[in-house]
């Protein structure tokens, strides 16, 4: 008997029908002699909701009482899905993350899970039960206090608790069919791929790709366990991201695998900064104490009559303000000229494990995006990753120019988001 740990987004349980369609198929896995653990995110906008009530009750909510808020989501679906499977002649116990064992850090919105201690779950598998869990959420290993893990922290509850559990696989079920060489709502002949490694969806789930969140891939390369992409609406395999790519398998034809974007990124350029040993350093550490993550940077060559340099970088819009006042407070101390925040900015990158072995890349990539009219404002790279910045206006006309540059585009239009959202 295999044991199988399952995830189901919001918009696989945004209603009452929902509910009981994911039940029939977590019945089914059970009945063909597995195992199960389901993890469950909550219902359709239910978190987005549950913050803007908060906010309406006070312009700066605490954050040990917003994560207590936060948490119920997760638990409505849990319960009502626990029921749903009863309702199919079968035992189903639902654990909030602390009751699962879930043991984090205390940060409370963005909390790091340390540990699991999956006890109970494994009691409930022990005596033939299915066992629901809340994902999201956790709870702190020295204030005791319960926590959530931040957007996506679902995903990265199922991967945890796969590793500690040692299942056969941890299957993401979406409103997707998988994972796609691009964005299925802005390119509809994006194709699927049938896998892609650890270290490509990496590179794509930090680029802006939310099918998968970066935490969990990466909390999965670490215990080598397979994650199978798939969508809730429909019975077709998905996507496995594995270790490596096996024999034949899409990234032996394609240089790229996927191309992300993100459009939820802001730009800060500091003018006029003093050229010396250690600036920049004192720059970037001040923005790390507030736990602020930095993701492009740019640093021009300084000119030689003044010996003073201009220095951008890209973080999280959701960041900008609070990031430009903390710059703002070391202008006295390094000596820069002046601040530029920029939130109109889009970023594209295109992954692939080809680009190792296949020149050109960059040439094919650049004249695409020159061909459509978009301006590259900001460039940086790894090993299997180009990135560009550039108008958040052009980032849709950018990934289609690019997605066909590079043949990416399918043979026939496949690719549908059945519940909306791509999660």
């Amino acid at each position: 008997m295999g044991l199988i740990v399952q995830k189901y987004g919001g918009s696989s349980v945004a209603n009452a029908e929902s509910i009981k369609r994911v039940a029939a198929r977590i019945a089914a896995t059970k009945r063909s002699g597995q195992q199960v653990v389901v993890v469950v995110s909550a219902m359709g906008d239910t978190t987005d909701e549950l913050i803007d009530l908060a906010n309406q009750v006070s312009p700066m909510p605490n954050g040990r009482e917003l994560d207590m808020l936060l948490t119920a989501g997760e638990r409505i679906s849990m319960a009502l899905l626990a029921m749903a499977i009863s309702n199919l002649g079968l035992e189903a116990r639902s654990f909030t993350g602390s009751q699962a064992g879930i043991i984090t850090t205390s940060t409370h919105g963005r909390a790091r899970v340390i540990d699991v201690t999956p006890s109970r779950i494994q009691e409930a598998l022990a005596e033939g039960a299915i066992a629901i869990v809340a994902g999201f959420q956790g709870v702190a290993q020295d204030t005791k206090d319960i926590t959530t893990l931040g957007r996506g922290g679902s995903d990265t509850t199922a991967v945890a608790l796969a590793a500690a559990l040692e299942a056969d696989v941890c299957e993401i079920y979406t409103d997707v069919d998988g994972v796609f060489s691009a964005d299925p709502r802005i390119v509809p002949a994006a194709r699927k791929l049938k896998s892609v490694t650890y270290e490509e969806m990496l590179e794509l789930a930090a680029s802006g790709a939310k099918v998968l969140h970066l935490r969990c891939v990466e909390y999965a390369r670490r215990f080598n366990l397979p994650i199978h992409v798939r969508s809730s609406f429909s019975n077709l395999e998905g996507t496995w991201v594995v270790k490596d790519q096996p024999e034949g398998g899409d990234m032996e034809q394609a240089i790229i695998s996927g191309i992300a974007h993100d459009k939820s990124e802001a730009k800060i350029t500091i003018v006029g900064v003093p050229d010396r040993a250690g600036v920049a350093a004192r720059i970037f550490q001040a923005i790390a104490d507030n736990d602020i993550n930095i993701d492009m940077i740019v640093q021009n060559v300084s000119a030689a009559a003044t010996g003073l340099t201009d220095i951008s970088f890209t973080l999280p819009r959701a960041e900008g303000s609070r990031a430009t006042g903390i710059v703002q407070k070391l202008q006295g101390e390094i000596g820069f000229q002046s601040i530029q925040y920029d939130d109109q900015i889009g970023k594209l990158s295109l992954i692939g494990a080809g680009m190792r072995s296949h020149p050109g890349v960059t040439a094919t990539f650049f004249a695409a995006m020159a061909d459509a009219g978009v301006n590259i404002e900001m460039i940086s790279t790894s090993e299997i990753r180009i990135s560009i910045v550039c108008r958040e206006s052009d980032v849709e006309r950018a990934v289609k120019a690019a997605h066909t540059a590079f043949d990416l585009d399918a043979d026939q239009i496949e690719a549908v988001v059945y519940g909306g959202s791509g999660r």
